[in-house]
C-alpha cells in the first residue's frame, strides 16, 4: 500500500485569507483573551512589516499605525527586527523629525478551530476524488491511500504534480510524502516535502528522524519519555530501532513500542474514513455591505473553485445551483442558475454564473453570498476522438448555444423544430410541435429559406438534381404545385430553386451550406 500525507501548516490563516476580497493586504490571525491577545499567525505582507507570532496585538498595530520619530539623518528609534521602515499615519500632518507612516493598517480576525476543521473536511472531500480512503486521523493534516489509484491516475510524480498544482489553485501551502504506511507518511512529512519512499527505504528513512520529529509526543506520556531518551544519550529513531523491544517495553510501557511499530508498518493502525456529504452549501459574509455585482466576483470565484472541487471529489457535476443574496434590508434574493448539460469546471461555472448574473438587478446592498448545489448529477468528460472534426464542431455548438442561454435567457432562444409538412415555408417552426423524421433521411433540404419566394431567371447556370414535386395545402387554402430543383448559380454557389409545371420562370426558396 502506498499512503500519501498533506499537512497544512498555514491552513488556519490561508482558510481566512480566502474569505477575504484583498488577500495581500496586511492580515492577522489573533488569539488568546480580550485584555492580552497575540499574533497567531500573519499573512507575507504583514510578516514584511515585522508582525510575528506571539507579539501582542498592540504591539502589532503599533507597527503600523504609530508615527516614527526620529532626529533627521538618524536611525530609526523605534523599529521591530527586519520590519519595513515604518510611515507616517495618513492624513496627519508632516512634523520635523518624523518619517511619514504607511497608509496600510493592519485587519485582524480570531482564530477560529472549528473553521480549521471545517477545511480540513472540505480538503477531504477534494482528496476524495484520488482515492476511497481518506483520513483525518492526524491533526493539521490528510492521508489517503493512493495505490489502488496508481493505474489510473499515476505514474506516482504525474500524480504528485496533479495534487500539488491543484491545492495551488485552492489556495493553500503544503508539504507532501507518500510512505508505505500512514503513520511513516505522517512523521516523514514534519521533515520532508516531496519525499517518496517503499518498503525497502522506509527503515533508512524512519532512523534519520530526531526524536523530537517522530512523533513520540502524542502517545501517552510522550513528552517525559523523549526528556528521559534524550538524557539517556538517544537522538536518532534509529537508535531505539537497535534495542531490544522487551528492553523498551519494560522501561516505557506498551505506548512506545506500539508507536515504533505503527511507524514500521507491523502493527495495522484502524482509521475512520471521511465519507462527504451528497451535498454543497457553501457562504462567503462581507465586512460591508456589497452595492454591485462587479463587487461580488471574487467571493463568487472562490466559491465555485470549492464548488468544483467538491465534485471532482463525488466525481459528480451540477446541472442547476443556486446562488442567495442575503441584503443588509429585506428578504434575500435567490437567483437560480440552470446549465443545458452537466458541468463542473471551475472557469466554465464562472463563465456561466457571470453571464447570467448581467440579467439580475440587486434588490439591496448585500451581506453575504451563499453557494448551494442540492442535488448533483453523474459526469461523463468530454470524449476526445483522434482525428477531431464534427466532434469538435458539436462541442462548439454546445458550447455558444450554452453561453447564449446565460447571457439572454432560455425563454428567448427557441429551437427551430422540423415539423410533418410537405410544404417548405410550413415545415420548420420556433420551438414546439411534433419531431419529424431524422433529417439524413429523404431529399435535401436547404439550411435556409428565403422569407419569401424569390424570381431568379437570369441566375441559374446549371440544374443538379430534381425535379421534386410537391403538391399541397388543398385542404387549407394554401394549395401550392411546384417543382423543385438543386442548381447551380455562376459564382459556384448551391441553391433550392422552384417552377410550376407548365409554366417558365424559376423562384429561389432557399440556399445550401
Amino acid at each position: 500500500m502506498r499512503w500519501v500525507c498533506l499537512l497544512f501548516p498555514r491552513l488556519a490563516l490561508e482558510g481566512a485569507l480566502r474569505r477575504r476580497a484583498d488577500p495581500e493586504a496586511p492580515f492577522a490571525l489573533v488569539d488568546g483573551p480580550a485584555q492580552r491577545q497575540c499574533i497567531r499567525a500573519a499573512n507575507r505582507a504583514a510578516r514584511e512589516q515585522g508582525v510575528k507570532p506571539g507579539q501582542a496585538l498592540g504591539f502589532a498595530e503599533a507597527l503600523f499605525n504609530a508615527p516614527l520619530f526620529k532626529a533627521p539623518g538618524a536611525a530609526p528609534l523605534f523599529k521591530a527586527p527586519g520590519a519595513a521602515p515604518l510611515s507616517k499615519a495618513p492624513n496627519s500632518a508632516p512634523e520635523n523629525g518624523s518619517e511619514p507612516a504607511s497608509g496600510e493598517r493592519l485587519e485582524t480576525a480570531p482564530f477560529d478551530a472549528e473553521s480549521v476543521e471545517r477545511w480540513r473536511r472540505r480538503l477531504a472531500s477534494w482528496a476524495y476524488g484520488f482515492s476511497a480512503q481518506v483520513s483525518l486521523h492526524y491533526p493539521h493534516a490528510l492521508v489517503f491511500e493512493v495505490a489502488s489509484s496508481l493505474d489510473l491516475l499515476g505514474p506516482w510524480p504525474r500524480l504528485e504534480a496533479r495534487l500539488r498544482s491543484e491545492l495551488a489553485e485552492l489556495g493553500f501551502s503544503h508539504r507532501l510524502v507518500i510512505a508505505p504506511n500512514p503513520a511513516a507518511a505522517r512523521v516523514l512529512v514534519n521533515v520532508h516535502d516531496g519525499l517518496a519512499v517503499d518498503d525497502a527505504g522506509l527503515e533508512p528513512a524512519l532512523a534519520a528522524l530526531r526524536l523530537d520529529r517522530a512523533g513520540l509526543a502524542n502517545i501517552d506520556a510522550g513528552q517525559d519519555i523523549v526528556q528521559t531518551l534524550k538524557r539517556s544519550g538517544f537522538q536518532r529513531l534509529g537508535e531505539l530501532f537497535a534495542l531490544p523491544r522487551s528492553a523498551l517495553a519494560r522501561r516505557f510501557g506498551g505506548g512506545l513500542l506500539r508507536h515504533l511499530s505503527e511507524l514500521r508498518g507491523e502493527w495495522p493502525l484502524a482509521l475512520d474514513y471521511h465519507r462527504p456529504t451528497p451535498r454543497f452549501s457553501r457562504t462567503f459574509e462581507f465586512d460591508q455591505p456589497v452595492h454591485a455585482l462587479a463587487g461580488l466576483a471574487f467571493p463568487l470565484k472562490r466559491l465555485l473553485q470549492e464548488l468544483a472541487a467538491f465534485l471532482m471529489g463525488q466525481d459528480a457535476g451540477v446541472e442547476r445551483f443556486r446562488l442567495t443574496f442575503e441584503l443588509e434590508d429585506g428578504p434575500a434574493q435567490a437567483v437560480e442558475i440552470g446549465l443545458l448539460a452537466v458541468q463542473r469546471d471551475p472557469d466554465t461555472l464562472l463563465e456561466l454564473t457571470r453571464a447570467h448574473l448581467e440579467r439580475v438587478r440587486l434588490a439591496g446592498p448585500v451581506m453575504s453570498l451563499t453557494l448551494s448545489a442540492p442535488r448533483l448529477s453523474a459526469y461523463a468528460p468530454v470524449r476526445r476522438e483522434l482525428l477531431e472534426g464534427p466532434a469538435r464542431q458539436a462541442q462548439a455548438w454546445a458550447t455558444l448555444h450554452q453561453r447564449l442561454v446565460a447571457r439572454l435567457g432560455e425563454p428567448v432562444l427557441k429551437p427551430l423544430v422540423e415539423y410533418r409538412e410537405h410544404r417548405p415555408e410550413m415545415a420548420v417552426i420556433d420551438g414546439a410541435g411534433p419531431r419529424a423524421r431524422d433529417a439524413s433521411v429523404g431529399p435535401a433540404r436547404p439550411g435556409w429559406l428565403t422569407p419569401t419566394p424569390q424570381r431568379c431567371d437570369g441566375d441559374v447556370a446549371q440544374l443538379l438534381a430534381g425535379p421534386e414535386r410537391i403538391e399541397s395545402g388543398w385542404w387549407d387554402g394554401g394549395d401550392i404545385r411546384r417543382d423543385y430543383y438543386l442548381a447551380q448559380w455562376a459564382d459556384g454557389r448551391h441553391a433550392w430553386v422552384w417552377c410550376e409545371p407548365g409554366r417558365q420562370g424559376w423562384y429561389l426558396h432557399g440556399w445550401f451550406g
